[in-house]
């Protein structure tokens, strides 16, 4: 991809996401792979709806520097997407309001709830936490990078990937969005799943027409093993530790119920 597009399409997100209050303050990175060998990506301690094209950095794809501008902290968690994806040209990481809620409560979205979800998306798995800009974060990824699109990470945010960056970024709005109406319908008294012989019509749908391609049928979440679509992946749910370090198992229904009742009483 030429550079000069790439800044200009990154400095647009940016702001698109610091104005949707997908991130704030320094929070959240974008990078673009411009060819096999560079990544220009989001710098470090900058303000997403505050950012120029000067300000970008230019890596290789171990992270070395190439420009005068340092770049992310979290930049590794984009590398390893890449490594991983090499169809992948462009990655969005964000904390969304209600995606990161997901996240906090310890719950993946994966519930069979809107057909364009399944078409477009696919389920989110949730990974184990983390610490930001370390190699844990990136070792929580592994297992899920090659048959998810976006990922919601334990206690930190989500990030979405795509063949360019608006799909890296449809892909996060979409994740966050499906989030929201989550919540919205447990408040009001729950969600209905849609039938089993749906499910399959969509997965076909969306292999045919090249919204996913057949590897995104190992995905984690349950519906697709309900329509007899099974997968090898040893998938766990992380523990839920309390404050003097207890640990403690929730029910999914549980952390719904908890989720929604944050959701009101906001």
């Amino acid at each position: 991809m030429d550079e000069s597009v790439a800044r200009k399409l990154i400095v647009e997100i940016g702001k698109l996401l610091y104005e949707r209050s997908y991130v704030v303050a320094s929070d959240g990175n974008v990078s673009i792979r411009l060819d096999e060998k560079t990544v220009l990506a989001t710098p470090t301690m900058t303000c997403k709806g505050r950012m120029t094209e000067d300000c970008l950095a230019l890596t290789d794809m171990d992270g070395k520097p190439l420009s005068d501008k340092r770049a992310s902290s979290e930049l590794a968690m984009h590398l390893l997407i890449y490594k991983m994806r090499p169809d992948v040209k462009a990655v969005c990481h964000a904390h969304p309001p209600h995606g990161t809620a997901f996240a906090v409560a310890g719950l993946a979205i994966d519930q069979p709830i809107l057909s364009e979800v399944i078409l477009t998306l696919g389920c989110v798995p949730l990974t184990a936490y983390g610490t930001p800009s370390t190699n844990e974060l990136t070792e929580a990824m592994k297992p899920y990078v090659a048959h998810h699109n976006a990922l919601l990470m334990a206690n930190h945010g989500a990030v979405a990937y795509g063949d360019d960056l608006w799909q890296a970024f449809d892909r996060l709005e979409t994740l966050e969005h499906t989030a929201k109406i989550a919540i919205l319908a447990k408040a009001l008294g729950g969600a209905n799943d849609l039938p089993k012989d749906a499910i399959e019509k969509l997965i076909n749908i969306r292999e045919k027409a090249g919204y996913l391609r057949e590897n995104a049928r190992c995905q984690s979440c349950g519906y697709l093993h309900d329509v007899g679509i099974t997968c090898d992946m040893d998938v766990s749910y992380p523990e839920t530790e309390t404050a003097n370090g207890q640990k403690i198992s929730l029910s999914r229904e549980e952390l719904i119920e908890l989720l929604s009742r944050a959701a009101n009483m906001g």
